[in-house]
């Protein structure tokens, strides 16, 4: 199994990387296009950046969390600065970098917490 985990990881990080290259993208369009349902500019900040983490846990799962976070939060603040460029015609917003944060630290939080729930079901002793 773990050799199965250590063989999908060159695959996660090239998804990790793709889909940073994308939020960045998005992130910088002067207009980026319609989703489906029109949801607010956070709800959209906290979907990327809950995905980003799901990603990125799978990607480097030996890496400290408190790491991962930091790395997402910097990402964070750079979509935030390059929405700054007055070319851009968008609005870098600190509130948007503090749904991306809190994003990031609730799905690690609830990644750890179905890891552990996961884990101890199977340490469970079977049914006779």
């Amino acid at each position: 199994m773990a050799g199965q985990q250590r063989s999908r990881i060159p695959i996660m990080r090239f998804v990790f990387f793709g889909a940073v290259l994308f939020a960045v993208i998005m992130a910088s369009l002067p207009q980026p296009p319609q989703i489906p349902g029109q949801p607010s500019d956070k709800v959209q900040h906290v979907i990327a950046f809950a995905v980003l983490t799901l990603l990125a846990r799978s990607a480097y799962p030996a890496t400290n969390r408190w790491r991962l976070f930091v790395s997402l939060a910097f990402l964070g603040a750079l979509i935030e600065a390059v929405q700054a460029i007055p070319m851009l015609h968008r609005d870098p917003s600190l509130l948007d970098w503090l749904a991306d944060c809190g994003a990031v630290a609730i799905t690690m939080g609830l990644m750890d917490f179905v890891g552990k729930i996961a884990g101890a079901a199977g340490n469970a002793p079977a049914e006779q």
